[in-house]
């Protein structure tokens, strides 16, 4: 981890919380607004980007041109600026575009930066709820309407009492989908569909284990940087560093992430 000051740490955690309030407007002034469309990024499958994914990115970027001119930025939308500071900020304006098009409140918006060995510092934000989950810099918290609580993982169990979730269903290719399956079989629930919002869950003690393939930098940093902070592990499902997406596998415990691992890799 870059070597950082005290100053600079809270410096870096007001950024990210500026970020998060502007995300904030910029996603809700379309949330839920009739004839609300989206293009399409891949012709083979819809991967959808709206209006209000790229307003999202920009604001965020227009403060981090005024606030951390030196920070390298990666953002989903408009890719990768350089730096000279040797951080990163690492931006997905709306995780979950396709919950945001159905009007679900399970979409959010990842921040997080990051040095050479990752990410140090996240945060997942669910605008419409209004729940924030931080973690990072000794940090380990979620912020809603009804209450601050700290962040704590549950305690390791076995997998048949696990609760296992995951975006889709098909998970990846047919092959990662059968892995999937595998696993889900052993947990007592399986539930779909939660984008961002699986991690956060999971940070707070709710769920033992989120499992997604296909994934990129930008849908996981801020996700690793909470739920590690939350004393819970996310690694890839070699159990190699997850920090820049493909197969990611984040779990309550080392006991319950050794026992994940066993069964995707067969």
């Amino acid at each position: 981890m870059a070597q950082l000051s005290v100053d600079e740490r809270q410096e870096l955690i007001s950024v990210a919380h500026e970020l998060a309030d502007a995300a904030r407007g910029a996603t809700l002034a379309h949330f839920r607004t009739l004839g609300l469309t989206a293009e399409t990024k891949e012709t083979q499958r819809f991967d959808p980007v709206t209006v209000a994914d790229r307003l999202s990115e920009e604001r965020m970027r227009d403060i981090l041109a005024r606030r951390r001119p030196q920070d390298a930025i990666l953002g989903e939308e408009y890719g990768a600026q350089p730096g000279t500071s040797g951080l990163t900020w690492v931006l997905d304006p709306i995780d979950g575009t396709r919950s945001y098009l159905c009007g679900t409140p399970t979409w959010g918006v990842l921040i997080s930066v990051a040095d050479a060995t990752g990410p140090v510092y996240g945060l997942i934000d669910q605008p419409y709820i209004g729940e924030r989950f931080e973690g990072g810099f000794g940090v380990a918290r979620m912020v809603g309407p009804h209450w601050t609580r700290p962040l704590q993982v549950r305690p390791a169990r076995p997998l048949a009492e696990c609760i296992i979730m995951s975006t889709f269903p098909e998970v990846g290719t047919a092959e990662e989908g059968a892995a999937f399956h595998r696993l889900a079989a052993q947990c007592r629930l399986t539930r779909y569909g939660t984008d961002c919002y699986a991690y956060a869950l999971l940070a707070a003690g709710h769920i033992d284990l989120v499992v997604e393939a296909g994934l990129q930098p930008y849908d996981v940093q801020a996700p690793i940087a909470v739920i590690e902070a939350a004393g819970g592990v996310m690694t890839g499902w070699t159990g190699a560093p997850a920090h820049q997406g493909g197969r990611v596998l984040a779990a309550s415990s080392p006991e319950v992430h050794a026992a994940a691992l066993a069964i995707l890799n067969g």
